[in-house]
């Protein structure tokens, strides 16, 4: 897989004027981008078919969680647009998990895409484990867990900060996917990202997929942005164990 391949663009959008212009910006540059909730709110299936368009591939990132029929059925809705990576939120537990799974498999036009599940949000930290949600494990142990019951569930892998990835590495096999947001540049702002690698550090410790949204859509030159982040991401590919 080229260095390119490993990043997920985020199109963190309302406007779909914004969309349009990223999309001319990068000009077949990147292979994924991700739909948000924000975005698909807003435009619906019309940016996932405009991504579609370019000839790209669409991450439709809803973290789908609600009662397992409830969500199962949503899954099953979603992959009449051959979406190409679509999640649901592991909090949700192990029936919702299977049942979107087996939704999946009987629903998939797109025969290779991909049913993942969030573990723990990059913007919650130990403290808002603790003191808000009372989880009452570590965020290290939790993502794991998760990550566990995703793969016992069927799904073909996980979102997860890059802190967790190796964890989750030796936790599972080798065929399931981890796609890590919470990726920045060494230059770039954290903005509301807690726990942060760089894109080498991150596909070093094993991560499949780097989402990457604002260092690249919000730079002078995102072709040129999205071209550095690829670079880094080749060096780590290079030095990975």
């Amino acid at each position: 897989m080229r260095a390119s391949e490993k990043i997920i663009l985020a199109l963190d959008f309302s406007d779909l004027k914004d969309v349009k212009k990223t999309l001319k910006q990068l000009d077949g540059q990147a292979v994924y981008y991700k739909v948000g909730l924000e975005l698909f709110i807003s435009h619906g299936w019309k940016v996932v078919e405009l991504v579609k368009k370019t000839g790209a591939r669409v991450f439709l990132d809803l973290k789908l969680h609600d009662i397992p029929n409830t969500v199962a059925k949503s899954v099953a809705t979603a992959c009449r647009h051959e979406i190409d990576i679509l999640n649901v939120h592991a909090l949700g537990g192990f029936e919702m998990m299977q049942r979107a799974g087996e939704a999946f498999q009987k629903n998939a036009m797109n025969k290779k895409a991909e049913l993942i599940a969030v573990t723990i949000l990059t913007s919650h930290d130990q403290k808002v484990l603790d003191k808000e949600l009372r989880i009452g494990y570590p965020i290290p142990s939790q993502v794991v867990h998760l990550a566990k019951l995703a793969e016992k569930a069927g799904l073909s892998g996980v979102v997860a900060s890059p802190l967790e990835v190796k964890l989750i590495r030796k936790a599972v096999e080798k065929k399931f996917r981890v796609v890590t947001p919470g990726v920045r540049p060494a230059s770039a702002d954290l903005n509301d990202q807690k726990r942060v690698y760089t894109p080498a550090q991150a596909i070093r410790e094993g991560a499949d997929y780097l989402v990457i949204g604002r260092p690249i859509t919000q730079a002078k030159d995102p072709a040129k942005a999205f071209e550095l982040i690829a670079l880094e991401i080749d060096q780590g590919l290079k030095t990975k164990d």
